[in-house]
């Protein structure tokens, strides 16, 4: 969790300094679903995430190199600098990729887990989104569809209660979308997203199911994006006692006080440390990675019959 904080501060900066390409959608605030999601997963299982994935991406095992020089465009990123922070991906590791569109994750998520029931192999699909994602058609036809064939999938809600810059309560009907489960047949789960040990409990009990072929699990992490919808958000709309009382449960803040209580200061200074100094070296070295060859633009991105 430090080391996603670190990476998307440096991006913060380096977007001020107008050196990156676009926007970019920090999680500050929700690390604690993305690492504590994914800690329990297999290294098959796959994952399709959002716009806001980086702690998907570092949880999931991605080098923090590579993906930094995805979103600087380097030769040296995952797809080669094509893709940028959005849709990040590397089949190797599970990751399906990131996605730009709301909620276009899920569908492809669907896909990855019938795939899986085919094959057998107890693996499952988790497909990570926000709670304005979860009012899209196309989530509610994913959830259906899982539930009435038992797919192996994971539906994963960052509920971080903004959809943009509108409240939750504008977009929803009912406070606690876990509830809705229960019209597709499956446990609907609600966790406070920002305890990362609550965080992995609940998904290791939803991957136990899915293996065992008990179908799906939807998940409900309620959590807080302590930043604006992306570096280009202008802000204003987050009543700043709404951000400070969140501020008091950061759940890096709240893991570093359970650790202390577990292990000496020592060592959560060095973990932290540690992480601090991978980020750096990331950087260093992805900014010094060469840009792609302008002949790589016209490589097709299709296979040939």
């Amino acid at each position: 969790m430090v080391l996603v904080r670190r990476m998307e501060e440096r991006l913060g900066d380096l977007h001020k300094q107008g050196k990156t390409r676009g926007p970019i959608h920090r999680c500050d605030g929700q690390e604690a679903v993305g690492i504590g999601g994914t800690a329990p997963m297999r290294v098959t299982d796959t994952v399709t995430s959002t716009h806001r994935g980086h702690a998907h991406y570092i949880g999931k095992g991605l080098d923090t190199r590579r993906v930094v020089a995805e979103i600087f465009g380097r030769e040296t990123g995952y797809s080669q600098g094509r893709a940028g922070h959005m849709l990040v991906a590397d089949v190797e590791k599970g990751m399906v990729g990131g996605n730009a569109i709301v909620g276009a994750g899920i569908p492809l998520a669907l896909g990855q887990a019938l795939a899986h029931q085919l094959h057998g192999k107890g693996d499952v699909a988790i497909t990570f989104f926000g709670d304005g994602a979860a009012q899209a058609g196309i989530c509610h036809e994913a959830m259906n569809m899982a539930g009435l064939w038992k797919l192996p999938i994971v539906f994963v809600c960052e509920h971080n209660e903004y959809g943009l810059t509108a409240h939750a309560r504008y977009q929803s009907a009912v406070q606690d979308l876990s509830i809705r489960a229960a019209g597709y047949n499956m446990p609907g789960v609600k966790v406070d997203g920002n305890d990362v040990l609550a965080v992995y409990d609940v998904m290791t009990e939803a991957l136990e199911r899915a293996r065992a072929g008990e179908g799906p699990t939807f998940i409900e992490a309620k959590t807080y994006r302590l930043v604006g919808f992306s570096t280009s958000d202008m802000g204003g709309y987050q009543p700043q006692e709404e951000i400070d009382a969140w501020k008091q449960r950061d759940p890096i803040i709240r893991t570093r006080e359970l650790l202390a209580r577990m292990v000496d200061e020592s060592r959560i200074v060095a973990a932290e440390q540690a992480a601090i100094d991978e980020c750096e070296q990331a950087f260093e070295t992805a900014l010094s990675d060469p840009l792609p060859d302008a002949s790589a633009a016209f490589v097709p991105e299709y296979v040939e019959a």
